[in-house]
């Protein structure tokens, strides 16, 4: 079971922009949960921004250094969407894990392992691996899976943004202080 895929559903929700239905299947576009995209009905919506206002404020939690808050609304989480593990496939050479039982809603299935991955990531790494994107204009949130627990763009086109506004910033404030008076 790949805990870090899960955790990453987790950064997908939060990052995305859940304006309508159509926006919300969009969230399942990457081909292996075509049924999610297909059966995610209007009544979804809500749970989806819901769990992703309360993400958010697990990211927020986590990267100011307030764990017990972080684990607190994990816990909480995990509650609301409770993980049923099941094994699922076709042959032996198919199985494979779900978390949630047979005819769960959307909502449940991906609610319950997105929670259940960022759960473990924090087990496993810490909060200090959450992050919020440095860029003031992005503030997606991402995984830090550098070596050095280093990161703080949630991409590297805001990193590159960030960083040439920030030259061009330091530009402007050189030649101003050229400029006889």
């Amino acid at each position: 079971m790949d805990f870090d895929a899960y955790a990453r559903t987790a950064v997908d929700l939060v990052n995305a922009g859940l304006d309508d239905l159509d926006a919300l299947r969009g969230l399942f576009a990457d081909g292996e949960n075509d049924w999610m995209r297909d059966e995610v009905a209007e009544r979804d919506v809500t749970v989806f921004r819901r769990a992703q206002r309360r993400l958010r404020q697990v990211f927020e939690a986590g990267t100011s250094g307030r764990d017990n808050e972080a684990v607190a609304e994990l816990n909480a989480l995990l509650s609301a969407f409770p993980v049923q593990p099941r094994i699922s496939g076709h042959d032996a050479a198919d199985w494979h894990m779900h978390v949630t039982s047979r005819g769960a809603s959307v909502s449940s299935e991906y609610l319950a392992g997105a929670v259940w991955g960022l759960s473990v990531w924090l087990c496993e790494y810490g909060s200090a691996r959450f992050g919020i994107c440095a860029d003031e204009r992005c503030r997606n949130v991402y995984l830090d899976t550098s070596s050095n627990n280093c990161r703080r763009f949630c991409s590297e086109r805001c990193a590159t943004r960030s960083h040439v506004a920030a030259h061009r910033a330091r530009k402007r404030a050189q030649s101003g202080s050229l400029t006889p008076a």
